[in-house]
């Protein structure tokens, strides 16, 4: 008797968990979510109305697909009405016009209580014919108290789907519906912790979920899209968090998203469920923490940049040098710890969407030890379309040890380097690249000629 009364409790339960809303959201980075929502419904045989409520603000209603689980052909869906016409003190005025309403007014020492027939409102000022037979305009700003008589009808209290079904059956119905919402996005972020020698880089990300779609997603199975997914309206720019972030502790968070493709673009899915607040920034870890061989690169631009070498961290995203995850794009934050210890901010940039075995490249700021210049030392016209020049660029290094300068040099569309006092590798049909070794507080100096023409 126990053993059967306990199968019965168990088979209740099991029952139960299976009759639970279920919700999963997926959202893409770039201001969009797609919501599926399983819930038990109440229908009625035969034609009537059922109202679902629960949804967000931003919702395309355009995009609603309902779907009976059980049984898909019980019932057909007529039409559905999605109806936003929220409470509000000003839509109910509105309603009221021609009604009977009760005003108290604070305009005056004591104030003062006016009822009679509401004859307009227009945003800031109520105009009343008040049971003596005046008419009593107050300003808005005056009002202390309005009495209704009721809720006028067509006002709702929240974004409400109104569906008319022609039923078969009746009673509760497991149904999945799914829709499109705007107002949700997200997007990466990464923080990288670089070794005291600036050749090991340790890596970490998360992931922000930013809602503002009006609506709450309890225990919701989240997953997010990553790629450029072609959507028929102008895309707002991502937006960030505000305010300061333990971005260190977000990093050591723990194990994130699992990753895998889907279709030309990249899946990320939470292995656990979460709720999604309105009006919240969410920040998730996306993956375990990875470390990786990184080079730091000073790069001399002179055309672009006239005395200022950049600093450009580089490294290779993939499994063998420690990483090897497809990466969403986002901001990448370089932290370096001191010598007492302290971690301290050292620069960020904006990465692209970077495929696994694909190299990264990430602009951090400006030398203050080392300096370029870059003059013409002489120019001849040859022809009325060929021109010979003769370019020096000095390299000095402040810094208490060697350093190698890459040095990036641009022609036009047809050239040829006649002398040059270091080697240079081309790097494509009109740019070449030298590397210059530059010794401890010392100089050096490129010298090349080079013949252009168009």
């Amino acid at each position: 008797m126990k053993r059967n009364l306990m199968l019965m409790t168990l088979l209740v339960i099991v029952l139960a968990v299976g009759a639970q809303a279920e919700v999963a959201i997926t959202v893409y980075n770039q201001d969009l979510g797609l919501v599926r929502d399983r819930r038990a419904l109440e229908f009625e045989k035969g034609e009537f109305e059922l109202k679902y409520t629960n949804i967000p603000t931003s919702i395309d209603p355009t995009s609603v697909h309902f779907k009976l689980l059980d049984n898909p052909d019980a019932a057909a869906l007529l039409e559905q009405n999605y109806r936003y016409d929220l409470v509000s003190a000003s839509k109910i005025l509105q309603k009221f016009i021609d009604s009977e309403i009760e005003i108290t007014s604070t305009a005056g020492d004591a104030g003062k209580f006016y009822s009679g027939k509401l004859l307009a409102f227009d945003g800031s000022h109520v105009t009343l014919l008040t049971d003596d037979g005046g008419v009593k305009v107050i300003e808005l700003k005056w009002v202390s108290d309005v009495s209704f008589a009721k809720l006028p009808e067509g006002l709702i209290t929240k974004p409400t789907l109104v569906w008319k079904f022609l039923s078969d059956v009746s009673g509760k119905q497991n149904a999945e519906v799914s829709y499109l919402t705007r107002n949700i996005n997200w997007h990466a972020e990464y923080v990288a912790v670089v070794s005291s020698d600036d050749k090991m880089l340790d890596l970490s990300g998360w992931v922000s979920v930013d809602n503002r779609t009006g609506a709450t997603y309890e225990d919701a199975k989240l997953k997010l899209i990553a790629g450029d997914v072609n959507v028929l309206r102008p895309q707002r720019a991502p937006r960030y968090a505000k305010g300061s972030v333990d971005m260190m502790a977000l990093a050591e968070a723990g194990v994130g998203f699992e990753e895998k493709a889907f279709f030309e673009y990249h899946l990320y899915t939470l292995p656990r469920k979460t709720t999604i607040a309105n009006n919240e920034i969410k920040q998730i870890a996306l993956f375990e923490p990875a470390t990786t061989p990184v080079d730091k690169v000073f790069v001399y631009d002179g055309r672009r940049y006239a005395k200022n070498v950049r600093i450009i961290l580089e490294f290779t995203n993939s499994k063998e040098r420690g990483l090897g995850m497809p990466l969403p794009a986002g901001k990448l934050r370089v932290m370096k710890r001191d010598t007492d210890g302290l971690m301290e901010f050292i620069g960020e940039n904006m990465i692209d969407h970077t495929p696994k075995d694909e190299d990264l490249s990430v602009y951090l700021g400006n030398a203050f030890d080392i300096v370029g210049e870059r003059n013409v030392m002489d120019r001849k016209k040859i022809t009325d379309e060929m021109t010979e020049e003769t370019i020096e660029i000095k390299l000095r290094n402040h810094k208490e040890e060697d350093v190698t300068i890459k040095v990036v040099e641009r022609f036009g569309r047809f050239w040829k380097i006649l002398d040059a006092t270091y080697e240079y590798k081309k790097k494509d049909a009109s740019t070449v690249e030298f590397l210059i070794p530059v010794s401890a507080d010392g100089e050096s100096t490129l010298n090349y000629s080079v013949r252009t023409w168009y």
